[in-house]
């Protein structure tokens, strides 16, 4: 249901291109969280993107947000969770938290993305990771204590609360400074779009008027 939404809000009907949102509106552009979930980023904004490999539309996101975020440099702290949705995904998952704990994620983050766009069922077992790990030269044995260490199965439980907490059910989701939620499917909602590109961009232009906003909030 959540793809078939996405899909017709991107490629429906009428293809008259718009403008970003100018002056988002709460509960249209984005919402806030019925519940402030705790942050530790001091002065600086939180934004925690929810994604998940598998998904098109976090691949189709993903240098959108990275620019942004590069762009953004000290103003937040941006943070990345994927999402946990069954046993098919957690491979995939505890990869990410992998790559994370060692240090490897900015270098290896779109590699994976683009190794599940390119085989469809990519990933899907913990062999076909660790076969992955080290076709792309990652140390073997580091990574395998890593990927089955409780560092790891920590971040996937504590995920799981956080889906709940934040009240992720579709992706990708942006949480800014355990306040507000926006994405790209939120910002556009009933809108028309003429391109991807237009779609991202109404998308981080509601996320830099929420960044500006809750960093005003903290003084």
């Amino acid at each position: 249901m959540i793809k078939q939404f996405l899909a017709v809000l991107l490629f429906g009907v009428s293809f008259a291109a718009t403008a970003s949102p100018a002056a988002p509106v709460l509960d249209v552009d984005y919402q806030k969280l019925v519940e402030r979930q705790p942050v530790d980023t001091g002065k600086k904004v939180e934004v925690i993107e929810f994604f998940a490999y598998y998904c098109p539309h976090c691949y189709a996101f993903e240098p959108s947000i990275a620019a942004w975020a590069k762009k953004q440099g000290d103003n937040i702290v941006f943070k990345r969770v994927h999402v946990g949705t069954g046993p098919a995904v957690l491979p995939q998952q505890k990869l990410f938290f992998s790559l994370e704990a060692m240090g490897l994620l900015e270098q290896y983050h779109q590699k994976v993305f683009d190794a599940m766009r390119a085989q469809l069922g990519a990933l899907r077992d913990d062999a076909a990771v660790m076969e992955w790990a080290a076709k792309e030269g990652i140390d073997k044995n580091k990574f395998a204590e890593t990927y089955n260490g409780l560092g790891v199965s920590g971040k996937v439980r504590r995920t799981e609360h956080m889906m709940g907490n934040y009240r992720v059910d579709y992706w990708p989701m942006v949480i800014i400074d355990g306040k507000y939620m926006t994405s790209p499917s939120q910002v556009n909602k009933g809108t028309p779009v003429s391109t991807e590109e237009q779609l991202h961009a109404n998308a981080l232009t509601v996320m830099d008027f929420l960044v500006s906003k809750a960093k005003a909030e903290k003084k």
